[in-house]
């Protein structure tokens, strides 16, 4: 059984560790809408506060109920952010080297928002995977701290990419469409 405190700093912990790639990809829809609204940086914040919640508690049902095959999926967990944020970013830089951005940028959607949000996510379902200990309750108010950080981080990014989204004007979506590249290059190689 875990104390209170233990798993309050467990899962802020874990939710700081897991909240950097969605605090970078806030950063990047800050850079690319500097004018955006503050009910749109909290939907935004929102939906990766959200899947980061969401992801662990996924795990830890699918280690109660039907572990083997997601263990056998786990393999492919990095490939598929991959994938999902090389096609974001290669989008945002074709994006900013056609000069889109010089008209207006180009507000993300909600289906690009929720592929972000499942990319950025997605290894927080493995976390999930070693919460085989906790009960329900426990789990879920470990997950409900990771998305309470998550969010957090994720507003902070936003601030921060709307100060410097107004400086870069022109560049921010070839800048921001690579360091989308990078996250995935990161994810599958170094886990």
């Amino acid at each position: 059984m875990h104390s209170v405190w233990s798993l309050v700093l467990n899962s802020v912990l874990l939710g700081f560790g897991l909240a950097m790639d969605a605090f970078s990809v806030s950063l990047v829809n800050g850079l690319r809408e500097p004018e955006m609204p503050k009910s749109r940086m909290a939907r935004i914040a929102g939906v990766f506060g959200g899947f980061q919640m969401l992801m662990p508690m996924i795990g830890w049902i699918c280690v109660r109920t039907i572990l083997e095959i997601f263990k056998s999926l786990q393999t492919y967990i990095p490939w598929i952010a991959f994938g999902l944020l090389v096609f974001i970013g290669g989008k945002m830089i074709l994006e900013g080297i056609r000069n889109r951005e010089a008209e207006e940028a180009e507000k993300i959607g909600t289906g690009g928002l929720m592929i972000q949000g499942v990319a950025t996510s997605i290894d927080a379902l493995s976390v999930g995977f070693t919460m085989t200990d906790l009960n329900w309750i426990q789990a879920l108010a470990e997950s409900a701290l990771i998305g309470a950080v998550t969010f957090g981080i994720c507003l902070g990014g936003i601030l921060i990419g709307r100060k410097a989204g107004t400086k870069l004007s022109g560049k921010a979506s070839i800048l921001g469409g690579c360091v989308l590249i990078a996250i995935g290059i990161k994810m599958v190689a170094f886990g």
